[in-house]
């Protein structure tokens, strides 16, 4: 979640580089930077982002393997070794 606090203009943020980065690696809390009074860009810790992109990997692999068994369920599916089966078949691969 972005602190309200955690909004400073970019050129603020240049000024005092080392200062705001020195509080994101000891918050882990992102940094939203303006222009004009926009929000244009977000600074993050690396490690914090990295964990951020982890979560969203593993949000997506369980979401798709619910909608795979969804899709099971209504007979959307079949097994697997009748869809390798198929596969094989298809692009003339032995078993």
């Amino acid at each position: 979640m972005i602190n309200l606090k955690d909004i400073r203009s970019l050129t603020d943020f240049q000024r005092n580089a080392k200062q705001y980065l020195q509080h994101i690696r000891e918050n882990r809390n992102p940094m939203v930077l303006t222009v004009n009074g926009k929000a244009e860009v977000v600074v993050q810790d690396a490690e914090a982002y990295q964990e951020l992109l982890d979560r969203l990997e593993r949000a997506e692999s369980i979401a798709a393997i619910r909608q795979g068994i969804a899709e099971f369920e209504r007979g959307e599916g079949r097994p697997a070794r009748q869809a390798l089966e198929a596969l094989r078949a298809k692009h003339g691969v032995s078993s």
